[in-house]
């Protein structure tokens, strides 16, 4: 399998290559040069397979022979070592939960992937690499766990000041060895501008080896598509119109799950719902985009103005928006409507939601209404663990928030951190003294 950048197609290397460099020398997101179907006998068969199994049948296919099956069993049965279960609510709606990793979001899936092939293609060549990611809460502690003490590999992750829960930042802050954080004065778009910066900046990349652990590091997105197939497997009714609804930020867990429809898994539709940074939802419904400055919200992973792998949406449909409105809705919703969905939540199921998820839950049941459906399979992903959100869960249902073991331990840690403004000069300097 061959790897495109979205900004000239003419451009092609092959995936070691493209996990290695993270982002193309052009600017451009690296995509595949197809997307492969499985077999229907595949989807078919699905119950006798392990989450394992349906990993490695999706890997195989975007990374053929650059790795042996053997190590592509071994990187899978390392990383993908938890599960993604399915959370019935209703004969309706059930959630997907993804908080089941180390660091209890889904971010786990991919960062731990990545990791190991990244640690894999290392290890062969040799040589030293440095990575540099972006996060707006769990990407950066995924990425940081998933690489910690990795030999050969040098981790720097940005992160805005102020705008990641205290509980994200300790997981975030809390790790040394070849783990290192930055916290910069601005906003996470302000933090992957500065990314996106390095990887173009000719000086910077011949005095350093880099690459990206963000999403727009296809190594990280792929293992994404695996959950939606996992979770598909384990729907009772398959013949019922089936619905994902994707908390969106960076666009790259709802670019999985298109890829995972593109291999031929039966999606009806997929709601990409946003919170009050509305850029995507504009472009769906008016065809227009319009970045700009992203501001803070209880879902604070979703606060993206800028979304990176809507150019990889984009590729999917070939830039043809009335297909990509056959596959996505897209609705906004406030601050507001994320408390009464982790209330309405509790009351009707008793079950407890992080903010990600009450987007998603709210903007979903929009869409049944609209669309009047009254026999579906919906599933909304719960990309988080809501003792992440303790304060803003506890204020709105008046109960306690148990936090598991593995998020403790991390409270009585001291901070490490290097402070840094959004001016790009002052990483280059940083990065290179």
């Amino acid at each position: 399998m061959k790897y495109y950048s979205t900004n000239n197609k003419q451009n092609i290397v092959s995936f070691e290559a493209a996990v290695m460099a993270g982002l193309a020398d052009d600017g451009g997101l690296f995509m595949p040069c197809e997307i492969p179907k499985l077999d229907n006998t595949f989807f078919s068969s699905l119950q006798s397979f392990s989450f394992q199994e349906i990993a490695f049948h999706v890997a195989e296919k975007f990374i053929e022979e650059e790795i042996t099956k053997k190590n592509l069993e071994n990187i899978i049965s390392e990383a993908i070592n938890f599960p993604a279960p399915l959370f019935k609510l209703d004969d309706n709606l059930s959630i997907l939960e993804l908080f089941h990793g180390p660091t209890l979001a889904f971010k786990d899936f991919g960062a731990r992937f990545m990791a190991k092939t990244m640690g894999h293609f290392v290890s062969k060549r040799g040589d030293e690499l440095n990575i540099l990611v972006a996060t707006s809460g769990d990407t950066g502690s995924a990425v940081a766990y998933g690489f910690y003490d990795t030999p050969g590999i040098n981790v720097f992750i940005l992160y805005p000041k102020g705008k990641v829960s205290l509980i994200q930042e300790k997981q975030l802050t809390t790790l040394d060895k070849n783990i290192t954080t930055l916290e910069i004065d601005g906003t996470f778009d302000d933090c992957q501008s500065l990314v996106k910066k390095a990887f173009v900046d000719q000086e910077l990349n011949e005095r350093m080896n880099l690459s990206s652990a963000n999403s727009i590091n296809i190594a990280r997105l792929l293992p994404q598509s695996f959950y939606y197939i996992e979770a598909y497997k384990q729907i009772e009714d398959k013949n019922r119109e089936t619905v994902f609804s994707v908390p969106s930020g960076n666009l790259g867990n709802l670019t999985a799950g298109l890829i995972a429809k593109k291999l031929g898994l039966p999606i009806n539709k997929f709601i990409g719902a946003v919170n009050s940074n509305t850029v995507f939802a504009e472009y769906v419904n008016e065809g227009k985009f319009n970045p700009r400055p992203s501001f803070q919200t209880l879902s604070n992973a979703m606060d993206v103005g800028n979304p990176s792998n809507l150019a990889r949406i984009q590729e999917l449909y070939s830039n043809v928006l009335e297909d990509v409105r056959l596959d996505i809705y897209s609705e906004s919703n406030s601050d507001e409507y994320t408390r009464r969905g982790i209330r309405e939540v509790f009351q009707k199921y008793n079950y407890i939601i992080d903010p990600h998820g009450s987007v998603g839950y709210f903007a979903l049941k929009n869409y049944i209404e609209k669309n009047s459906l009254n026999d579906y399979n919906a599933v909304v992903l719960e990309t988080a663990h809501p003792a992440k959100f303790k304060d803003v869960i506890e204020e709105e249902l008046k109960t306690i928030v148990d936090i598991p073991e593995r998020l403790a331990v991390c409270m009585n840690k001291e901070k490490k951190t290097i402070e840094l403004s959004s001016n790009y000069q002052d990483l280059k300097d940083y990065l290179l003294c």
